[in-house]
Protein backbone atom coordinates (compact mmCIF):
# COMPACT_ATOMS: atom_id res chain seq x y z
CA UNK A 1 0.00 0.00 0.00
CA UNK A 2 1.59 3.69 -0.82
CA UNK A 3 1.40 6.02 1.51
CA UNK A 4 2.38 9.71 1.85
CA UNK A 5 5.61 10.22 4.23
CA UNK A 6 6.47 14.03 6.27
CA UNK A 7 9.31 14.26 6.14
CA UNK A 8 9.63 17.00 9.06
CA UNK A 9 8.07 14.81 11.49
CA UNK A 10 10.30 11.72 10.73
CA UNK A 11 13.40 14.54 11.61
CA UNK A 12 11.77 14.43 14.96
CA UNK A 13 12.27 10.74 15.48
CA UNK A 14 15.37 11.33 16.24
CA UNK A 15 18.61 13.30 17.57
CA UNK A 16 21.36 12.14 17.21
CA UNK A 17 24.08 13.58 13.80
CA UNK A 18 25.46 12.20 10.88
CA UNK A 19 23.46 9.02 11.54
CA UNK A 20 21.34 8.29 7.86
CA UNK A 21 17.74 6.93 8.74
CA UNK A 22 15.65 5.88 6.12
CA UNK A 23 12.25 6.54 5.18
CA UNK A 24 11.79 5.32 1.41
CA UNK A 25 13.30 3.11 -0.72
CA UNK A 26 12.85 3.40 -4.63
CA UNK A 27 14.31 0.38 -6.80
CA UNK A 28 17.69 0.13 -5.42
CA UNK A 29 17.65 3.40 -3.69
CA UNK A 30 16.90 4.95 -0.72
CA UNK A 31 15.73 8.16 1.01
CA UNK A 32 17.87 9.05 3.61
CA UNK A 33 16.98 11.87 6.60
CA UNK A 34 20.04 13.09 8.35
CA UNK A 35 21.29 15.98 10.90
CA UNK A 36 24.21 16.87 10.67
CA UNK A 37 26.05 19.48 13.12
CA UNK A 38 29.86 20.18 13.38
CA UNK A 39 32.69 18.47 11.11
CA UNK A 40 32.41 15.42 9.53
CA UNK A 41 35.54 13.78 7.54
CA UNK A 42 36.94 13.78 4.45
CA UNK A 43 35.92 11.08 2.43
CA UNK A 44 34.29 9.20 -1.64
CA UNK A 45 31.91 6.94 -2.77
CA UNK A 46 34.01 4.97 -5.26
CA UNK A 47 30.85 3.65 -6.85
CA UNK A 48 28.30 6.13 -6.82
CA UNK A 49 27.50 9.84 -6.79
CA UNK A 50 25.79 11.66 -3.98
CA UNK A 51 23.41 13.98 -3.68
CA UNK A 52 22.89 16.20 -0.38
CA UNK A 53 19.18 18.69 -0.55
CA UNK A 54 19.38 20.94 2.03
CA UNK A 55 15.77 21.05 3.54
CA UNK A 56 16.44 23.25 6.61
CA UNK A 57 19.34 25.21 7.70
CA UNK A 58 22.69 25.79 5.57
CA UNK A 59 25.22 23.62 5.01
CA UNK A 60 28.94 23.50 3.43
CA UNK A 61 30.61 21.17 1.92
CA UNK A 62 34.93 21.14 1.37
CA UNK A 63 36.73 19.93 -2.05
CA UNK A 64 40.16 19.74 -2.79
CA UNK A 65 40.20 23.25 -4.53
CA UNK A 66 36.71 25.14 -3.26
CA UNK A 67 34.31 25.23 -0.51
CA UNK A 68 30.39 25.08 -1.45
CA UNK A 69 27.32 26.43 0.51
CA UNK A 70 24.10 24.75 0.28
CA UNK A 71 21.44 26.16 2.11
CA UNK A 72 18.07 25.54 2.40
CA UNK A 73 15.84 24.06 -0.67
CA UNK A 74 19.05 23.64 -2.66
CA UNK A 75 21.08 20.29 -3.85
CA UNK A 76 24.08 19.41 -4.97
CA UNK A 77 25.59 16.31 -6.70
CA UNK A 78 28.98 14.87 -5.59
CA UNK A 79 29.93 12.56 -8.02
CA UNK A 80 31.57 9.15 -7.05
CA UNK A 81 35.06 9.65 -6.49
CA UNK A 82 34.95 13.38 -5.28
CA UNK A 83 36.67 13.26 -2.02
CA UNK A 84 34.38 15.81 -0.12
CA UNK A 85 34.08 17.11 3.70
CA UNK A 86 30.37 18.07 4.83
CA UNK A 87 30.19 20.10 7.72
CA UNK A 88 27.63 22.55 9.08
CA UNK A 89 28.41 25.62 12.05
CA UNK A 90 24.59 24.93 13.15
CA UNK A 91 22.03 22.16 12.98
CA UNK A 92 21.24 21.38 9.41
CA UNK A 93 18.50 18.66 8.24
CA UNK A 94 19.34 17.32 4.91
CA UNK A 95 18.28 14.78 2.82
CA UNK A 96 20.22 11.51 1.08
CA UNK A 97 19.66 9.95 -2.31
CA UNK A 98 21.83 7.24 -2.60
CA UNK A 99 21.96 3.47 -3.66
CA UNK A 100 21.03 0.42 -0.93
CA UNK A 101 24.41 -0.10 1.25
CA UNK A 102 26.39 3.36 1.19
CA UNK A 103 28.16 4.06 4.55
CA UNK A 104 28.01 7.75 4.84
CA UNK A 105 31.76 7.69 5.46
CA UNK A 106 32.35 6.23 2.09
CA UNK A 107 35.93 4.77 1.93
CA UNK A 108 36.63 5.98 5.21
CA UNK A 109 35.53 4.63 8.28
CA UNK A 110 35.77 5.49 12.02
CA UNK A 111 33.78 6.75 14.40
CA UNK A 112 31.35 8.21 12.34
CA UNK A 113 30.79 5.60 10.51
CA UNK A 114 26.68 5.20 10.96
CA UNK A 115 25.07 1.33 10.57
CA UNK A 116 23.24 0.62 7.44
CA UNK A 117 19.64 0.23 6.86
CA UNK A 118 17.82 1.88 9.82
CA UNK A 119 14.63 2.52 9.61
CA UNK A 120 12.74 5.44 10.81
Amino acid sequence: MTKHINLYSKFDKFGDYWSPKVIAEMNDYQFKLVKIKGEFVKHKHSDTDEVFIVLEGKMSIEFKTETIEIKNGEMIVVPKGVVHKPFADEECKVMLVEPRGVLNTGDTKGDLTAPNDQWI
